[in-house]
């Protein structure tokens, strides 16, 4: 299969070409390079762009002769959605307009998209979330991605293409090669700030709230290895039909703790993490785990990370060798 991934730069993203790749399908990165990487495509081709360019996007389709598009190309940053939703809206809402409009005008009828399981805001907190959990998104990031989700619905219906929406929980690890992993500027993400603590590049780790209704006061979370990740994107694309109107969530199934992720670091990188106790953040819920059956039944996907120490170990080996990402690497 011929397959055009957008943000397929990204850390995700480029994870499911090297890995769609890997298995013998043609891949082809459609990025902006605006938070992607060059040298994470390892070699595959690359076509520098933006989504909301319609025209080089349907042209690239076209000359590229997709027969399915991937698409990761979104802002993701929670915080940054509350103060300029506009750029939320804009980019992932029109964005993904564009990348629907580019597959009707170069006649592509597959469509994978990667969502998150923030649309689903408090609805399933404390108990495994699985895809009938009502999705009622709290932040304008998952109002963003719930608002692709009903648009994909409506021109699926309209235009006569299949879709799958891939919603996964905390994307977390680096390849096992130490060649390609974690690098956001600014960084959001939990583990690579600790790895950062480490690495002497920040003063210490804040722990947001203490007293929540879990066994050592702090959030619990799914992390999923992106490896993993990839490997449920591979399997979803290739079960993707004309026909097809499919929705996974993707996740081990077991959450652990901020305070349990501090010490698998800790352990994993042989010397204490300092961490400082601060308020809590608001709209943080206390459980956020997957129930990913679905998943496991329709399409046969396991995850090969099982335990936490395996994915932190993978970050650290990828942090150790990348202490300022990839830079230099391009």
């Amino acid at each position: 299969m011929r397959i055009l991934i957008t943000g397929g730069a990204g850390y995700v993203g480029s994870a499911a070409l090297r890995h769609i790749k890997a298995a013998g399908h043609e891949v082809l990165a459609y990025d902006n390079l605006s938070e992607g990487h060059a040298a994470s495509v390892d070699g595959a081709p690359l076509v520098v762009g933006d989504i909301a360019d319609t025209g080089l996007l349907t042209q690239t389709m076209q000359e590229f002769e997709a027969e399915a598009v991937m698409h990761f190309a979104a802002s993701t940053n929670v915080g940054e959605s509350t103060v300029d939703p506009d750029l939320y809206y804009r980019n992932n809402v029109e964005g993904t307009r564009s990348v629907l409009n580019a597959m009707r005008g170069a006649g592509v009828r597959r469509l994978l998209f990667s969502s998150t399981c923030s649309t689903y805001g408090f609805a399933g907190a404390g108990k495994p979330m699985d895809e009938n959990t009502p999705q009622i998104p709290m932040n304008p990031y998952a109002c963003s991605k719930m608002a692709v989700e009903w648009m994909i619905r409506d021109f699926a219906d309209a235009y006569g293409f299949g879709f799958t929406l891939l919603r996964y929980f905390n994307a977390s690890g680096a390849c096992p090669s130490g060649r390609f992993g974690e690098a956001h500027n600014p960084e959001t993400h939990l583990i690579p700030l600790i790895f950062q603590v480490a690495l002497g590049q920040r003063d210490g780790i804040k722990i947001f709230g203490t007293d929540y209704d879990t066994p050592d006061g702090t959030c619990i979370r799914d992390y999923v290895h992106v490896d993993d990740l990839a490997s449920a994107h591979l399997l979803a694309i290739e079960a993707t039909e004309a026909e097809t109107r499919a929705a996974y969530n993707i996740g081990t199934g077991r959450g652990y703790s901020v305070k349990e992720v501090i010490a698998a670091c800790e352990a994993a990188c042989g010397h204490p993490i300092a961490a400082q106790e601060a308020p809590r953040r608001a709209g943080d819920p206390d459980v956020l785990v997957a129930a990913p059956a679905k998943i496991k039944a329709e399409l046969g996907w396991a995850p090969k990370y099982q335990s936490l120490s395996e994915i932190v170990e993978t970050a650290w080996a990828w942090h150790q060798a990348h202490s300022n990402g990839y830079t230099g690497a391009e």
